[in-house]
């Protein structure tokens, strides 16, 4: 069972993918993050990498997310590439995963990747205001990430706000379900939760 969740940035994606994660337990779940998989931008001079749009879909090496997402289907281990977001590169180090009968796909952008859509047996989009988001981004970026509130002030203007209406809004149309900022989260975690408690006891009983 392959599960994506899609939304804004700071639309919660993230909390609500390893809140299920955590609910259901990573001996049952992977999580492939989109985050993940964006280009390494080593060879370029670290200004020119703080202007880079990472709000595109061009900025993430889709190719090598779907590699690892069909070798885990058949039952083959990946090393996920981690990125170091304050030099925009790939660490050295890499995060192995090994095969589980659920698989979540967590990001922005993975409703936009028409190869990533055949492999979703469900889609979830996480509809939050642009105002809630914003604030998110902005305390994210400056506690986990090194950046001053004008530059993450500026990112937003230049690249995260126009790509969301270009690429992540028209996606929603995707979503088999959408979940609203408020009290409905918990309810849908739920849901999601008994689906994959569902999947986990029928492929026990079919020996998968």
């Amino acid at each position: 069972m392959i599960i994506g969740i899609c939304g804004g940035t700071g639309s919660g994606k993230t909390t609500i993918a390893n809140k299920i994660v955590g609910s259901v337990g990573p001996e049952n779940v992977n999580l492939i993050e989109q985050d993940s998989y964006y280009r390494n931008l080593a060879d370029m001079p670290l200004d020119d990498r703080r202007q880079a749009n990472f709000d595109h879909p061009d900025a993430v090496d889709n190719d090598l997310m779907i590699n690892h997402l069909k070798r885990l289907i058949d039952g083959y281990p990946v090393e996920v590439p981690q990125y170091d977001f304050t030099t925009h590169t790939r660490m050295p180090n890499s995060q192995r995963l090994e095969p589980r009968t659920v698989t979540i796909v967590e990001g922005i952008l993975i409703f936009n990747i028409p190869r990533l859509l055949e492999f979703l047996d469900l889609k979830v989009f996480v509809d939050t205001p642009d105002d809630i988001r914003l604030v998110r981004r902005i305390r994210r970026d400056m506690e986990e990430r090194g950046r001053t509130l004008e530059q993450t002030l500026h990112q937003y203007e230049e690249t995260i706000r126009p790509m969301h209406y270009e690429f992540v809004e028209p996606s929603k149309r995707q979503a088999d379900i959408i979940i609203p900022e408020g009290t409905q989260i918990g309810i849908t975690i739920e849901l999601l939760c008994g689906l994959i408690r569902e999947q986990l006891r029928s492929s026990e009983k079919s020996g998968v």
